[in-house]
């Protein structure tokens, strides 16, 4: 059985190295680039990127679900949008790895979990956002095989008790875009459905 809460802080870390290699690339004419996320563009998606990881860090410090919404399009990137995102993620991975927190019952805005599936969740949106940040810039979308692997085969427990979904038909939440698609030919393709993406799109 896969053990998808094992090892996540520093899955967590890798996924969010993934995301910031492509955010380095990333060109002053494409943070007003459209992505695969309806109605945002480069700066908005990697300013969800930013303000969540402090969100979560916000969680384990006895935050609400409430102050979580409450700050979620809140600004995070200011003049410096990757040193604000690097900091975020040194954060949050230094947040989860303080004594008990993976453990800590966090009041998630989709339902209360522990820490270590909050923070598996967080890593399963760093993940697809990589994807989404390659193709609004016309980069390589091959996600690490490592890290699918872990989100497809963990995707059960990963989002076991959530109020919802990535692959609820009827998802309304903003964390997630309803499932879309035909089942693809390859992994990376029907966990990307699974998520709400459609790979065959460009």
């Amino acid at each position: 059985m896969n053990n998808a809460f094992e090892g996540i802080i520093p899955r967590f870390v890798a996924a969010s190295t993934g995301f910031d290699r492509l955010l380095a690339a990333v060109r002053p004419a494409q943070w007003d680039a459209p992505t695969p996320c309806a109605e945002w563009k480069v700066r908005d998606l990697v300013n969800h990127m930013t303000s969540g990881n402090r969100n979560y860090v916000s969680l384990v410090d006895g935050g609400t679900a409430a102050g979580y919404l409450a700050g979620r399009d809140a600004d995070a990137l200011g003049a410096d949008p990757i040193g604000a995102f690097r900091g975020s993620v040194r954060d949050c991975a230094d947040a989860f790895a303080r004594p008990g927190a993976l453990a800590r019952v966090l009041d998630y805005p989709l339902g209360r979990v522990v820490g270590s599936q909050a923070l598996a969740v967080r890593t399963a949106d760093s993940i697809v956002h990589t994807w989404d940040l390659a193709r609004a810039i016309g980069v390589d979308d091959t996600l690490d095989a490592g890290l699918l692997g872990w989100l497809d085969d963990g995707f059960d427990r990963i989002y076991a008790g959530l109020a919802e979904t990535p692959a609820a038909a009827d998802t309304t939440h903003r964390f997630f875009a309803p499932p879309t698609g035909s089942p693809g030919f390859t992994r990376q393709d029907r966990l990307l459905r699974r998520m709400g993406r459609e790979p065959s799109l460009r």
